[in-house]
Parts: structure tokens; C-alpha cells; sequence
């Protein structure tokens, strides 16, 4: 009986050949045992309380355990006194200072007899195991994203500066299918964060219920066992995804035990792989990246019939929701106050504001393509993000005196001109067609515009006519011509031709060299 145990099985082959009344050396040869076994187990038969057939009727399990009650050093008077004793140790060993050592010095000191360092450690950390049983979480198909990021990083080489940029990699995992996704990104900043995050699901095709992220900056301002805060960008993507987000607890792993597995078959399958290789740029890297886990992918899972893949293609990817048709930008929003020129100044560029808003206070919202404002709950302006300096406006937005000054233009004027008066019209066309700098012919067509308004129509045409046929194309004398009421002098008289003749010589006569005779 001192070696392994025998099937009970057999040993109830044992019990009916003797209760059938053969011997006990039969009873060995037949079962191919060893004759002191054969006694052995009739012996414990013997002194039992139970009958042979209440024996035979029991299942396998509970005969063996009738027969096994167990290792006696459990039944030890020293076990017991230990046993109630260790929920004060494991009390006591989460203290400041406390150790082991500490508590089996205080125990042998009340315990003389009590059991060694070793022993006692033994049956400390058996309870200790004991009370933090693991538990089996059965996942639906669509249902949880679960995302964390690698502890260890990935990296390229800059080829300008030939340094070596390390990447974190984010994993992420589907815990009903196992599969798995990883990417490398920049940095474990918001957008960097979101935008793998939003290459997950682009590459998975879908959307599941619920995002399970650690309780990274990224997605969590501040981490709470019931009630997290989370991150307001995590929030318009996951807004945008039509899903929801529900951050695992802090320093509790087991609440996304799938991706934590995923992270090591990502260190052993995709670090260990490309281990040797260099690459000098994300993208080349990510490449390789996305080979390996598609092989991971399509490994054959153990003890299942299918591969990752497989399970995801047939099972849960058609319990995905939809992709919305335009991808998530991240929205960053200030508080601007709109100037005496009425734009506001976003990251180094202004935008226009309509002007009855000077001096209020705005909410801009901002993407990478667009910038949106708003004033009194409601959207006044929106515009084409622009990078670096200068002005973005519209027109629209502008007060009366400003739009008219940046209308300014030969265009402008010349049809401002044409339905005035035609002399004007006139004069003004050869102001823009003799060369100067543009904002000085501006003006002098302002001046004349003004003088029009100022004058009587006929004094003034007639003025632009004097101006035009004496080449003084400027405003100063046409104001000087209807001051001196030079358009209302008789223009001079001018000489009348003599009348043709033809008894002329005529040039060319004068030039002959000779005369013909």
C-alpha cells in the first residue's frame, strides 16, 4: 500500500472475486497484483463498518477515498493549531515590515513543537493560494475589445540621424475568438492611442459593444473602482463608433486576462521573430508586424479544432456592428476671446467670427480639417484648419466697412464706374491701365467716386473729359478742372486744312537726282 494507489476499478474486481470465495494468491495472480495488496485492501475491508455490496455500489471517487482518507500529517494536532492561526498571518503579512520570518519566530515561540520555517511557509502560502481561486469568464461573440499595451517596445532606425526610435505596441483582443491585433505607435499619447485603436477595428471590420481598456491616460483621466472618468476624446471616439467604454479596474489584470495572454504570444511569436531584423521607418515596421500576427492568427489553437481566424470569420465577426463611412479625427476645444478684428487665434492661425460677436467669449472645437465656433449655444463660424501663421476669413463675417475694403479690386471699381458714367468708366480703365502701385490707383478711384457724389453729373463728365483728352488721369485734377470751371471753356480753335490742289510738285520731285528733258 505504500506505493500507487491501485484503479479502483480493479480494486472492486478484487472485492467480487473474494466475496466469490477465491483464495487471496488466486485473487493476485488473476488481477496481476502482489498478494500483501490483495490483504491490504480486505483488511481495510474488514475493519470498516460498511458492507461488501454497499462497497461495490459506490462510484470510483468515493471508494477511493474510502479506502485513501488522505495524508495523515493533516490529521496532526500541530496542523490544526496552524490552521486557525493563518488568517491573523495573512492579515498581519500585508503590514509594513512584516515578514515570514517574522511571524514563524513569533509562532514557534507560542508553539514549541510547532512545525519548521519550511513547514510553516508551506501551509502559509497553500492558504494564501487557496482563497484567490480563478474564475472562468464566458465571452460573447461582438460583445468586448479588450486593449492594452505591451510592457516592452519595439523599434526603428532614423535613417537622417541613424538613432533609434522606440515604438510601444498596442494589443488588443477579441476574447470570444481569441484574435488578437498589435500595432506599433509612436507614443501612448490620446491621438497616437487612437488612432491604432482605430486601425484595430478597421482591420477587424467591425465594431464590438464595448472597449475594455487599461486604465491608461489615454483613455482614463482618473481611475475609480465603480465610477472611472473617462478621457472626453475616448469618449467622441467611442461616440463615433456607435460604442462604449468600460475601463478594466485598476491593478485587477484578470478583468482582461485574454489581451494579458495575447501580450505573451506577442513577445514570443512577432518580438521574438523579428528580433534580428532591422527596419528604418513605422511603417515598414508595422508591416512586418501585421505578417506575424496574421500567422499567429492562423496557428491551429490547442486542444480546439480551429484556428483564431476561423473562429472570428464564422462566429463573430458577423456580431460586429457597422463601420461608420468617415473615419474619427480628434476634437480638441479652447476658450478664445474674439478680438477688435474680430478672429480668434487657434494654434498660431486666425479665423474670422462674425463681427457682433467682438469682445464675447467663444468655444472653438478643432480637428485636423476643420475648425468650428461657437457662440450662445449655437455654431457662428466654421472653417478650413489652416497650419502656421496668417488669416483665414469670411467674407460674410466681416462688418460693411471691411468687406467693402477687401473687395477692393480693378473689377470693383471699373463696374462701379460703368453704371455712374461713362466718362468715368472711361477714366478709370486708363487709371488701371498705366502702371503704379495698386492701393494708390484705389484710392484715386475712391477720390473720384467721392468727387462724383460731390458734383453736378454734367460738370463732372465734362471735367473727365477736359482730364482725359490733356492726359491728367488723377483725381487731384479733376477736382482742380470743376474748382476752376475749366470744363465749361470753348476748346481752341484749330487750323482747317488747305484744299487738295494738283499743280504740286510734291516731295519726290525734289529728291530726283536729274531731270528728264
Amino acid at each position: 500500500m505504500a506505493g500507487k494507489a491501485r484503479p479502483m476499478s480493479q480494486i472492486k474486481q478484487l472485492l467480487r472475486l473474494h466475496r466469490q470465495g477465491m483464495p487471496v494468491k488466486r485473487i493476485a495472480r488473476t488481477l496481476g497484483i502482489s498478494r500483501n495488496t490483495v490483504k491490504s485492501y480486505l483488511r481495510k475491508v474488514s475493519e470498516g463498518t460498511q458492507r461488501m455490496e454497499d462497497l461495490l455500489a459506490l462510484d470510483n471517487p468515493v471508494l477511493e477515498a474510502h479506502f485513501h482518507a488522505g495524508n495523515p500529517a493533516y490529521k496532526d494536532p500541530r496542523y490544526a493549531h496552524l490552521v486557525s492561526k493563518l488568517p491573523y498571518y495573512e492579515k498581519e503579512l500585508k503590514r509594513t515590515g512584516v515578514t515570514r520570518e517574522l511571524l514563524w519566530e513569533e509562532y514557534i515561540a507560542g508553539c514549541p513543537d510547532g512545525y519548521s520555517y519550511t513547514q510553516f511557509c508551506f501551509h502559509l502560502r497553500q492558504r494564501m493560494a487557496s482563497i484567490n481561486p480563478t474564475m472562468v469568464l464566458e465571452h460573447r461573440a461582438g460583445e468586448k475589445l479588450f486593449i492594452d499595451f505591451a510592457g516592452k517596445t519595439l523599434s526603428y532606425i532614423d535613417r537622417d540621424t541613424g538613432e533609434e526610435i522606440s515604438c510601444p505596441v498596442l494589443v488588443a483582443c477579441l476574447p470570444f475568438s481569441d484574435y488578437a491585433f498589435a500595432m506599433a505607435v509612436p507614443s501612448q499619447g490620446t491621438e497616437d492611442f487612437l488612432h491604432g485603436l482605430e486601425c484595430c477595428l478597421r482591420h477587424l471590420g467591425g465594431v464590438p459593444q464595448a472597449l475594455v481598456p487599461d486604465n491608461l491616460k489615454a483613455a482614463v483621466e482618473r481611475a475609480d473602482r465603480y465610477e472611472p472618468t473617462i478621457n472626453r476624446t475616448m469618449e467622441e471616439f467611442a461616440n463615433h463608433y456607435g460604442t462604449v467604454v468600460v475601463p478594466a479596474r485598476a491593478r485587477k489584470p484578470q478583468d482582461k486576462a485574454s489581451v494579458e495572454n495575447q501580450v505573451k504570444n506577442v513577445y514570443t511569436r512577432v518580438f521574438a521573430k523579428l528580433r534580428n531584423r532591422r527596419f528604418f521607418d513605422l511603417a515598414s515596421l508595422n508591416t512586418a508586424i501585421a505578417e506575424r500576427m496574421a500567422a499567429h492568427n492562423q496557428t491551429r489553437m490547442q486542444k480546439k479544432p480551429y484556428c483564431r481566424l476561423e473562429r472570428f470569420r464564422n462566429a463573430e465577426k458577423p456580431r460586429l456592428s457597422p463601420l461608420p463611412p468617415e473615419g474619427f479625427q480628434v476634437v480638441r476645444y479652447a476658450k478664445r476671446k474674439v478680438g477688435q478684428n474680430n478672429y480668434v487665434l487657434v494654434e498660431g492661425h486666425s479665423y474670422s467670427v462674425p463681427f457682433h460677436y467682438i469682445g464675447q467669449h467663444v468655444q472653438v472645437a478643432y480637428t485636423r480639417s476643420m475648425v468650428r465656433i461657437y457662440a450662445e449655444g449655437k455654431q457662428v463660424a466654421a472653417h478650413t484648419r489652416k497650419f502656421g501663421g496668417g488669416y483665414t476669413a469670411v467674407k460674410e463675417h466681416l462688418s460693411s466697412q471691411h468687406r467693402y475694403y477687401l473687395g477692393r479690386s480693378p473689377d470693383y471699381f471699373i463696374e462701379r464706374a460703368e453704371k455712374l458714367c461713362p466718362q468715368l468708366h472711361k477714366l478709370i480703365k486708363l487709371i488701371f491701365g498705366q502702371p503704379g502701385y495698386p492701393e494708390n490707383q484705389y484710392r484715386t478711384c475712391e477720390g473720384l467716386l467721392r468727387l462724383y457724389r460731390q458734383s453736378d453729373p454734367h460738370d463732372f463728365a465734362r471735367a473727365c473729359t477736359v482730364a482725359m483728352e490733356y492726359g491728367m488721369l488723377s483725381y487731384k485734377k479733376v477736382e482742380g478742372i470743376i474748382k476752376s470751371g475749366a470744363q465749361h471753356a470753348q476748346p481752341p480753335a484749330q487750323d482747317k486744312p488747305l484744299p487738295g490742289h494738283g499743280n504740286i510738285r510734291g516731295r519726290d520731285y525734289y529728291v530726283q537726282a536729274r531731270m528728264d528733258i
